[in-house]
């Protein structure tokens, strides 16, 4: 086999291999994924950590949700992206209410503490 041929037949196998058939992909929400992830590789006590993404609009109302969105978790520390530096300013201000709700919802307490940063909330 010449190395011409050798690479047009690397190409046409890998080209196979990564293509999806259209009518079998799907779109998942983020969201999905990373609660199914977390799930599958934290501890069996981190699952009410893992629970905020499901409770995040209950807990902090339909207009902070919409700004905001749950972005990972450092022990005890909830990281939240926020759409804008207006967002963050007040949601430092609402800090110790929110972690409130968190847990009240939680019947837990698992979140300590709630760092904002400017960030998707898609």
């Amino acid at each position: 086999m010449s190395v011409s041929n050798f690479k047009n037949t690397k190409h046409q196998i890998v080209g196979r291999m990564t293509r999806p058939d259209k009518e079998k992909r799907s779109f998942v929400h983020i969201g999905s994924v990373i609660r199914g992830m977390l799930k599958n590789h934290r501890l069996g006590t981190d699952t009410s950590l893992i629970r905020v993404w499901d409770i995040w609009e209950e807990a902090v109302g339909e207009v902070i949700a919409a700004n905001t969105r749950p972005a990972a978790f450092k022990g005890n520390l909830l990281i939240v992206n926020a759409t804008s530096s207006s967002w963050l300013q007040q949601l430092r201000f609402l800090k110790p209410e929110i972690i409130q709700k968190i847990n009240h919802v939680l019947r837990e307490v698992p979140v300590k503490d709630i760092k904002f940063k400017i960030g998707p909330v898609d």
